[in-house]
């Protein structure tokens, strides 16, 4: 019996597990004709032909249909594209590969992690229940009198396979060894002649191991060397295989990302260019992003950092660097998101996240620091504390039953308490019932939309956020603007991360980008000429 290794899966942006499965696992397991009775296959023959007549018509009718903003009951100027199922197949596959390795570069935290089925779910159920069955079996097999060795011999071979795999050019010497003392053909003979001593190879076998392992499994070989009956160390043996050879997965992603960089973009472009061969349509939310950016530039209202609809704001970099900025500001739940960036939707809404919480802390501090003045403006270590304090209770703002209105009063409530232990630990006045209501109101009021001190908090963060895309090429990164200070290093990680993210999609689209600038900006010059 063959065990199979468990299948892969990454940890993506979000922090969720996704599986690498085999396309193998998703053709089932279908009964060859020459298992069934004759009767049965005469039976099904002329059912068969008829299947297989329809499976080939909807292979050569199948249409991908992609929604469309711009699609409605208006005749289209070319006409509807049939696509065979292969193509359809092959395109997916492309998609998955080309986000994978998205995947891999965006996130500098991948890593390949074991499956981990649900807890008490039926494959989580049939598989231990399996596992259990092929330990019994061979269990028994070693109790027999004498021993048989089939399952086991079996394993040893799977495991031979394992270890030489963990090997490099360099290991000439321990790939010998191995070769040696795992020689299957000399075990079997030794099996016939009832001279074999499998607890001696798996102590080979666990040695070979930790000579090979990284050293945070150190703790798991030393308690494979500490379990002395057989069948327990071969199944404990192959479960820090397993592990190990997520290491060396993990390893090899690690060393070569600095390779993958010069080749990803390209790659990506590439699969891009050919899902969209197969469907031309498919650029049709980039297309309505961008004009929608170049519109409110031209109204003079692209975002909240203070842009102005002048001729410069109108040149191609401006405007992506704007339509950027926009996706910080995207309403997820109704406005489709553009397919160049679909895959970092999960991204960019973090960081947008990232970005409200930041515009809540520095609005609430100013407003702090404001109204007690120089009582407070000195206390060490105060800062800190109201963003602890600030930060801890903004820490659900991403939950659905986030409600603005009671976190800002909870902030209010649990700032006085520390404004005035603090007041009266410096020997200052009292904070008076008074002044703490006027303070807890004004921090209440930044929940507006319209509140003065959150728009001009809003409209600093976002100015910083454009003048570090503009600077990208530069060393020094922006100065902060003014009310920022006690959230710039927050902010400067935020922005960091923002141009990472952008400047690689710019690299991978910028060609797509571009012919779409170009046909808006045609198409907008064409207007004012005949005007």
């Amino acid at each position: 019996m063959k065990l199979n290794f468990p299948a892969l899966q990454y940890e993506a942006g979000n922090g969720q597990l996704v599986n690498i499965v085999p396309l193998s696992r998703l053709t089932p397991n279908m009964p060859k004709d020459s298992d069934k009775p004759e009767d049965e296959r005469d039976s099904e023959s002329l059912e068969e032909k008829t299947q297989a007549a329809s499976e080939e018509t909807v292979r050569k009718r199948v249409r991908v249909n992609t929604p469309s903003p711009h699609r409605g009951n208006t005749p289209q100027a070319s006409p509807p594209r049939f696509v065979s199922m292969e193509e359809v197949m092959e395109t997916a596959k492309g998609v998955s590969n080309m986000a994978l390795a998205h995947e891999i570069m965006v996130n500098q935290e991948f890593q390949v992690k074991p499956t981990e089925l649900p807890e008490g779910s039926l494959e989580r159920r049939v598989k231990e229940i399996l596992h259990k069955a092929f330990w019994d079996c061979l269990e028994t097999q070693m109790n027999e009198d004498p021993p048989s060795y089939n399952h086991a011999i079996k394993l040893l071979a799977e495991i031979k396979e394992t270890l030489l795999s963990f090997l490099l050019l360099g290991h000439g010497r321990l790939r010998a060894r191995i070769e040696e003392v795992l020689d299957l053909h000399l075990i079997q003979q030794q099996a016939e002649h009832r001279v074999l001593d499998i607890s001696q190879l798996a102590q080979f076998i666990v040695g070979t191991m930790g000579s090979l392992c990284a050293p945070c499994r150190d703790e798991d070989i030393q308690k494979l060397k500490e379990t002395t009956e057989l069948v327990p160390l071969l199944k404990a043996i192959f479960s820090v295989l397993d592990l190990m050879k997520m290491d060396m997965a993990n390893f090899a992603l690690s060393s070569i990302r600095p390779y993958l960089l010069q080749q990803s973009a390209e790659y990506e472009r590439n699969k891009f260019q050919e899902f969209l061969d197969k469907q031309p349509n498919v650029l049709d939310y980039t297309e309505k992003w961008l004009q929608d950016t170049l519109d409110c530039l031209r109204e003079g209202g692209a975002d909240d950092s203070g842009a102005a609809s002048c001729p410069s704001s109108l040149v191609p970099l401006n405007i992506h660097n704007h339509a950027y900025l926009r996706l910080l500001k995207w309403h997820h739940a109704s406005d489709p998101f553009p397919e160049t960036v679909v895959m970092d939707q999960v991204r960019f809404q973090e960081m947008q996240q990232e970005a409200e919480q930041l515009v809540i802390l520095s609005s609430v501090l100013l407003i702090v620091y404001t109204t007690m003045g120089e009582a407070i403006s000195g206390l060490p270590g105060l800062m800190e504390t109201l963003k602890d304090t600030i930060n801890a209770i903004l820490a659900d703002m991403q939950t659905p039953s986030f409600s603005e209105e009671e976190t800002l009063a909870t902030i209010g409530e649990r700032l006085c308490v520390e404004l005035s232990q603090r007041l009266n630990q410096h020997g200052y006045s009292p904070f008076s019932t008074d002044r703490q209501s006027t303070l807890k109101g004004q921090i209440l009021a930044t929940g507006q939309p319209d509140n003065t001190v959150r728009k001009l908090m809003d409209s600093r963060i976002q100015r910083y956020l454009l003048a570090s895309l503009e600077s990208t090429h530069h060393k020094t990164p922006p100065p902060h603007p003014g009310g920022l200070t006690p959230v710039s290093r927050e902010l400067t990680e935020l922005a960091r991360r923002f141009c990472r993210l952008v400047n690689f999609n710019k690299q991978v689209f910028s060609p797509f980008y571009q012919r779409i600038l170009q046909n808006i900006l045609t198409a907008v010059e064409s207007r004012g000429t005949e005007k």
